[in-house]
């Protein structure tokens, strides 16, 4: 896909990946639909897109609610007139063990409100987004591209029982879309991302960043940039749909 003029959509643009993925298709001539929560980042990347000359909009929705994103997308749909791509980048960590023991010998257990809020942005979110989007593409008889952000926990990690279940989802839900919309003229991605160097990973205690980058093999965090970068290489090639990249600097969980 050339995505000159192409209408993309990207949820959780307000900062991190989602902001940089945004930059980075804007840049390649993509006219962009942000989708976040924290309006008061969605209107300052606006602003820096319109200085560069860059079209985009903002809407504010929880990619978990099915009534706000089935409005969200009809509003896309009324500005625009189309959707040609939906980058599935949302999501939230709850991290926690399945079980275990404090230092007082209580159990701490992984919670029913902390699993279902990651099931529901990181899982539920992407389900409800390509389904909008790809009604649209469909109905509109316009080709185009769906990109699920996973990430490599989706292998299993130590604490990340939601989270892993959520990604491992993602990988899955992207092979079986690819299979059922090819019919139609679309095509369906995911990246594998591993330890990105973003906001979420800032909040990380600095000896722990250096045990986690000690454990890559290219020794260092990845950028956000990087991932933007596999985003592009998806929408551009033609022939790519139902698999996963991981990008990760060789790490493998």
């Amino acid at each position: 896909m050339n995505i000159q003029n192409k209408i993309i959509v990207i949820t959780g643009a307000a900062q991190g990946l989602g902001a940089q993925i945004a930059r980075r298709l804007a840049k390649a001539g993509a006219i962009l639909a942000l989708i976040d929560l924290n309006q008061e980042m969605l209107s300052q990347l606006k602003s820096k897109l319109e200085g560069e000359n860059i079209q985009s909009e903002y809407y504010i929705a929880d990619v978990s609610s099915e009534d706000q994103i089935i409005k969200t997308f009809q509003s896309i749909l009324e500005q625009f007139g189309q959707i040609d791509g939906l980058v599935n980048n949302a999501g939230i960590i709850r991290d926690q063990f399945l079980n275990k023991a404090n230092k007082n010998g209580m159990i701490e257990s992984l919670t029913l409100s902390n699993w279902q809020s990651v099931i529901d942005v990181n899982l539920t979110g992407v389900f409800l987004c390509a389904k909008e989007a790809s009604k649209i593409m469909i109905k509109k008889k316009t080709p185009g591209v769906i990109v699920n952000i996973s990430s490599i926990s989706k292998a299993g990690n130590i604490g990340q029982s939601n989270y892993s279940a959520a990604k491992s989802g993602v990988v899955a839900l992207t092979v079986t879309w690819a299979k059922e919309l090819a019919r139609a003229g679309i095509r369906v991605g995911a990246i594998a991302p591993g330890f990105i160097q973003t906001e979420m990973t800032q909040s990380i205690k600095p000896e722990l960043i250096k045990q986690v980058e000690s454990s890559i093999p290219l020794r260092r965090m990845g950028q956000p940039d990087e991932i933007a970068h596999t985003v592009q290489f998806i929408f551009e090639n033609d022939y790519f749909s139902g698999r996963t990249i991981e990008v990760d600097g060789g790490l493998r969980i």
